[in-house]
């Protein structure tokens, strides 16, 4: 495995440490590869693996603890923050909050094996009030199952890791190019994908908590749908029904008035998640607006809420 001696023994596990700390704090690195050329050279290499093991976990928990700490100081500010500069943003507090509703702590568990989630369940942890030695406690062993699972697949196909690594090698420049050529595609496609989503749900009509209440007011048939996830709805619009964008299906809507008119909100950057789910009401026949701001909207302007 002379080429991949030679990259490691040039740069070092702290070149790798450093590339999985700047992953876990946002930036799109691939840090998963990393960790089975790691765990291929540590075949060969005698004490390798726990060091390789040691420099992973330890990087990614200090970039989570500080998407922690940011989480408890500035709450939900951070996580719209994130999904603003993430290129799949889509709903993606919603279904981060779902998983903690679901899981709670187990989803520090998984959340370095699911896209998305692995940046964001660190300051979501903070902003709904975790302890922070219960998220040590979690983050440290999701982390550590993490680093441990990439070396030790890394370690059993070391042979074909090598073999792909030699082939790259004689390709010389021409393999970097495919690579590159093939990073750029792939980010322009999600780019592309992220901006035609957005157009297609700004293209829905949005109503301001005081709009959104004058009508409520003049007696039409109003219903106000929450799309949020469970962990952080304790409180809701008055007579607020709950809609799961994971679970949507005719079903969803069984008991539901027929003629009503649907105002969507969730607690998410741009509406996202009420859009979509005023897109899939109106698909279906319903008359369907979106809560411009969301709850955040409604109780900066001073409005009733309920507990759910």
């Amino acid at each position: 495995m002379d080429l991949l001696t030679e990259l490691l023994s040039r740069h070092g596990l702290l070149a790798v440490a450093v590339a999985v700390l700047l992953h876990q704090l946002g930036a799109p690195l691939p840090s998963t590869p990393l960790l089975f050329l790691l765990g291929a050279e540590s075949a060969s290499r005698d004490g390798f693996a726990l060091r390789a093991f040691t420099a992973i976990t330890g990087a990614a928990m200090v970039a989570n603890v500080l998407w922690f700490w940011a989480g408890r100081r500035l709450g939900r500010r951070v996580l719209a923050a994130l999904c603003r500069i993430s290129i799949s943003p889509d709903s993606c507090v919603r279904q981060n909050e779902v998983s903690f509703a679901r899981r709670g702590a187990l989803t520090l568990l998984i959340a370095k094996f699911v896209p998305g989630l692995s940046v964001l369940a660190p300051p979501l942890a903070g902003a709904l009030g975790m302890t922070a030695a219960r998220f040590l406690t979690w983050n440290l062993l999701g982390s550590a199952i993490w680093a441990g699972a990439g070396l030790a697949a890394g370690r059993v196909f070391h042979a074909q890791i090598d073999g792909l690594l030699r082939e790259l090698s004689r390709l010389g420049g021409a393999a970097i190019a495919l690579g590159v050529a093939a990073v750029a595609a792939y980010l322009a496609w999600r780019l592309w994908r992220r901006a035609r989503v957005r157009r297609e749900l700004n293209l829905l009509e949005r109503l301001t908590p005081d709009d959104a209440l004058a009508l409520q007011q003049q007696g039409g048939d109003i219903v106000f749908v929450d799309v949020r996830g469970g962990a952080l709805a304790a409180s809701r619009i008055p007579g607020a029904r709950h809609l799961d964008l994971g679970a949507l299906g005719d079903a969803a809507l069984a008991g539901w008035p027929v003629q009503a008119e649907f105002i969507t909100y969730c607690a998410c950057p741009n509406d996202v998640s009420a859009a979509r789910a005023a897109q899939w009401l109106t698909a279906r026949g319903h008359r369907a607006r979106v809560l411009r701001g969301g709850i955040d909207a409604w109780t900066r302007a001073g409005l009733a809420l309920e507990s759910a």
